[in-house]
C-alpha cells in the first residue's frame, strides 16, 4: 500500500473506532433515535470513504502491475467485481 494512502486510511480507521464506540455509548444510554441514526450515518459515510481510499491504492497500484504484466484479464475482473459491489450499496 503507499504509504499516503496508508497513513490517510489508518487515520479515517481510528476516527470511525471513535465513532462506533461513541454510537455504542449512544444505544447504551438510549438516546434520541435521530441522533442514533445520524451518527450511524456519519460512520457509514467513514467507512465509504476508507474504501474509496483502499480502492484507489488497488487501481493505482495493483491493477497496473497486473496490466504491465499480462494480467489484464484478472485486473478487469477486479475492476468489474468492485463495480458490482459499489451498485449493491
Amino acid at each position: 500500500m503507499k504509504k499516503a494512502i496508508k497513513k490517510r486510511v489508518v487515520r479515517r480507521l481510528k476516527i470511525l473506532e471513535g465513532q462506533i464506540r461513541g454510537l455504542q455509548k449512544m444505544i447504551e444510554k438510549e438516546k434520541y433515535c435521530i441522533d442514533i441514526l445520524q451518527q450511524s450515518s456519519a460512520a457509514k459515510n467513514a467507512l465509504s470513504g476508507i474504501e474509496d481510499l483502499v480502492l484507489e491504492n488497488h487501481l493505482s497500484t495493483h491493477v497496473i502491475e497486473q496490466i504491465q504484466s499480462g494480467k489484464e484479464l484478472k485486473a478487469a475482473k477486479e475492476v468489474l467485481a468492485i463495480y458490482k459491489l459499489s451498485k449493491k450499496k
